[in-house]
């Protein structure tokens, strides 16, 4: 009988360490979302101007201002963002309680105009990739001490997975603010 309790609870323990990453949209996708919801750019040629793939360095200074957003310096030396005119797209993680949550956010006018949740890992909260819950980051943008202009509803059972998605939305735009000065 002892055997078979440390055998169940063994069972729960490596049940509990190895949540799956739960994928609901691949960057591709997002991506074609994303740049799809905009009229097609064209040039003065008439040519269909496509999205830029950029790199941005987090140095010091820049990991400095992540850091007074989210807690922690940024865990990458540099992100890959898209450009298209006044729009960017970026791919962001963030942990949410004990695993990271992929998150997809467009940025277009510095307001949010599309937030997915790509890839949640977490035992509870993935409420917050349902489309009433990011809905309400639709048009929201940051003030000048990057905090976002509205509030937002939380989720009971969700506190912290809500937050990161706060907090990853309120870098994401703080990220399109310098890069479109």
């Amino acid at each position: 009988m002892k055997l078979a309790k440390f055998f169940f609870i063994g069972v729960l323990v490596i049940c509990a360490v190895n949540v799956q990453a739960k994928t609901y949209l691949t960057k591709k996708d997002f991506l074609a979302m994303a740049f799809s919801q905009d009229n097609t750019s064209t040039s003065e040629s008439g040519e269909t101007i496509e999205p830029e793939k950029k790199t941005l360095w987090l140095d010091d200074e820049l990991q400095s201002r992540i850091r007074a957003i989210i807690d922690h310096n940024y865990p990458k030396l540099r992100l890959k963002y898209w450009q298209k005119n006044n729009q960017t797209v970026w791919f962001l993680d963030k942990i949410g309680k004990e695993r990271p949550i992929s998150f997809g956010i467009s940025i277009q006018n510095n307001k949010v105009d599309l937030i997915r949740v790509l890839a949640f890992r977490e035992s509870r909260g993935g409420e917050i990739r349902m489309q009433s819950f990011t809905e309400q980051f639709n048009n929201i943008s940051i003030d000048e001490n990057n905090k976002l202009d509205q509030s937002i509803d939380g989720i009971t059972g969700a506190t912290m997975s809500v937050n990161a998605m706060k907090k990853i939305t309120r870098m994401a735009l703080m990220l399109d603010k310098l890069v479109n000065q």
